[in-house]
């Protein structure tokens, strides 16, 4: 008689369960990926602005040791695109205020990522915007590469962080159309 794996597809969270009962620990976990990318640029503004290290060389934390991470556009688009992804899958859990703010974060976010696929189309073609050297967004061709993404990073960043702090405190209309156990226990 044939056993059964330990773990079967009937185990997979399915997307209804994202946004109900594994809401909050999803979300938790889309917030460490976005902090340990804000704390990437955050660093990488660090050595440039006040550790006066040349742009090339301030490569954030990762990109010291992995000078590639930072030069390969597949890997700047794929975070992009994992941003993308987690506003996307995570949106239906919010509602009311939150929801809005999620929507601008997410707007925002669709933005971004549009640019980094122009960016990463330019690396992989070789046919870079306007016949710049290297790849170049299109807002990029009037704010510098590092200060243009701080600002796309806070600019998401914010947003989504208003989103989160309204959706645990719920107003008692938006709390009923919850499905997950997101919001504390007095509510507002």
């Amino acid at each position: 008689m044939a056993t059964q794996p330990a773990w079967t597809h009937h185990d997979a969270v399915q997307p209804s369960q994202l946004n109900g009962r594994y809401h909050r620990t999803a979300l938790g976990f889309f917030l460490v990926i976005v902090v340990a990318h804000w704390a990437e640029h955050l660093a990488q503004a660090v050595q440039i602005y006040v550790l006066d290290w040349p742009i090339p060389e301030a490569r954030g934390v990762l990109g010291v040791p992995f000078p590639w991470l930072v030069k390969s556009e597949w890997m700047h688009y794929g975070y992009a695109l994992v941003m993308l992804a987690g506003f996307l899958l995570l949106r239906q859990g919010f509602t009311g205020r939150a929801r809005t703010w999620w929507n601008i974060a997410m707007g925002i976010q669709i933005w971004h990522h549009l640019e980094h696929f122009l960016l990463l189309m330019q690396a992989l073609t070789g046919n870079n915007l306007l016949g710049k050297p290297v790849p170049t967004s299109i807002i990029q061709i009037v704010v510098p590469r590092v200060e243009l993404h701080l600002f796309y990073n806070a600019v998401v960043f914010a947003p989504m962080v208003v989103a989160m702090i309204l959706h645990r405190r719920p107003r008692e209309s938006e709390r009923t159309g919850m499905n997950c156990s997101c919001a504390l226990a007095y509510g507002r």
